[in-house]
């Protein structure tokens, strides 16, 4: 799925990411950026994450153009 980040604070590594299809707020998990490109994140950030059992923010990648959806992709 898609969203955005609506917020990050890098000491502690919380942060919240904002579903794109119906604007749900999901925490980070704590391993949310292992393995991934981003060692930090900025608010406004777009990003393609799942969801863990517990319904937080995991495994958060960079979209290609197609996996954003950008129109006349």
């Amino acid at each position: 799925m898609q969203g955005v980040i609506k917020s990050y604070d890098p000491s502690t590594g919380d942060g919240v990411v904002v579903r794109d299809t119906d604007m749900s707020e999901h925490d980070l998990a704590p391993d949310a950026l292992e393995g991934s490109v981003f060692r930090m994140l900025r608010q406004g950030q777009r990003v393609v994450f799942d969801l863990d059992d517990n319904q937080r923010a995991s495994r958060l990648r960079l979209g290609s153009e197609v996996d954003m959806g950008t129109p006349g992709q």
